[in-house]
């Protein structure tokens, strides 16, 4: 994949206000992505080049409200939305496919002029999503891949393989500096499979991880290595905690080091197993979100990382795009494109950061809640 620099992510990163993401899964599988370079793909011609009333009807169909990233969309669609002059239509879904597809049905019904779709299983909307194009509606994916269909003209999204790398790297970080010398215990868990982002987070931290395992810097005492065995079924806390308690009888004689986790609610999940158990020391623990209640554990020292993927931006740059198309000036440029498995669709990527204790201050310096958050509980 060949990515282009772009001085306006650049520039809004700089300024992001709230560290959060889509995660609980948030990105678009970039295994089969092309550059922006090359022919327009199918899905930049879709949609706006007429434009249309300043004050339409924009629909944004949501999965679910059950995380705090999801949460943060839901306020910041909104008020963007209703900033820029449009009608906001939102809806979220409780993780059901069917309600899922029934909402958006009716925001075609409504009238909306754009979708934008937060997919919870991004092969299951090919219907529901060719009538909106049908309709003269532009579909504008955000932060996970809609797959198999044409309908869709662009994902807007955090890089997910860049994400998993930046988590296989603070996981290498923090054992370096927290446990001493190698060899390192290790097991690896990842998101829902159901997730286009999951697989990808994993295989962008394998890409990190892969090595040392194989040089025997890592050891995966369960053995258990491939994104199947290590998935966490539609990202529940729940379920990573008890598979976690069965990985604990693999450390009866031993400690585990480190944990590799998709996410923060499955972090904090797996902190819990591991101090239940009788651990003296928490492993070190990736996570993704930045969420209040993960950052307060890293201040304390129980969570050694976080990326943050700001939901502050991905609303912006979503509702940027709406503009391009409420103007008539149709989708902008990409920074790549991904084949969905039916066209390459294209990107609109931003860049995740890592969050540590050590660079925290730094990170929430222009977010006042979390930052607050942060000082009043560092240990």
């Amino acid at each position: 994949m060949k990515l282009r620099a772009s001085a306006l992510l650049t520039a809004l990163l700089a300024g992001s206000l709230a560290l959060t993401a889509c995660g609980g899964g948030r990105g678009a599988t970039e295994t089969e992505t092309t550059s922006s370079g090359a022919s327009q793909s199918a899905s930049q011609d879709a949609g706006g080049s007429e434009g249309f009333a300043a004050d339409a009807t924009i629909g944004v169909a949501l999965p679910w409200l059950g995380t705090q990233n999801w949460m943060e969309a839901q306020t910041l669609f909104e008020q963007q939305l209703t900033e820029a002059g449009f009608k906001p239509l939102i809806q979220a879904a409780d993780n059901k496919v069917p309600q899922q597809q029934q909402q958006i049905e009716a925001m075609i019904e409504q009238g909306a002029k754009v979708i934008v779709v937060g997919p919870i299983d991004g092969t299951q909307l090919g219907s529901v999503l060719g009538s909106a194009k049908d309709a003269g509606v532009t579909v504008i994916g955000y932060d996970r891949l809609i797959q198999n269909t044409d309908a869709v003209s662009g994902i807007v999204q955090f890089g997910s393989i860049r994400t998993g790398e930046l988590q296989g790297q603070a996981l290498l970080d923090g054992l370096a500096a927290e446990k001493g010398e190698p060899p390192y215990n290790i097991e690896l868990f990842g998101g829902g499979p159901a997730d286009p982002n999951a697989p990808d987070f994993f295989k962008g931290a394998m890409n990190v991880l892969q090595p040392k395992i194989d040089d025997g810097t890592l050891v995966v005492k369960s053995g258990q290595m491939d994104f199947t065995q290590a998935a966490t079924q539609d990202w529940d806390n729940a379920r990573a905690q008890a598979r976690m308690d069965t990985l604990m009888s693999n450390y009866s004689g031993d400690e585990i080091d480190g944990v590799l986790s998709p996410n923060d609610g499955i972090a904090r999940a797996i902190i819990t197993s591991v101090k239940q158990a009788g651990q003296a020391s928490v492993p070190v623990l990736t996570g993704l979100d930045a969420e209040n209640e993960s950052i307060v554990w890293i201040a304390k020292g129980d969570q050694y990382s976080t990326v943050g993927k700001p939901t502050e931006l991905l609303v912006g740059k979503t509702v940027e795009i709406i503009k391009s198309l409420q103007a008539g000036q149709g989708m902008p440029e990409p920074d790549a494109t991904a084949n969905n498995g039916t066209i390459d669709v294209g990107l609109y990527q931003l860049d995740p950061v890592v969050i540590t204790k050590a660079n925290a201050k730094e990170v929430l310096a222009n977010d006042a809640a979390r930052l607050k958050l942060f000082e009043d509980n560092l240990s």
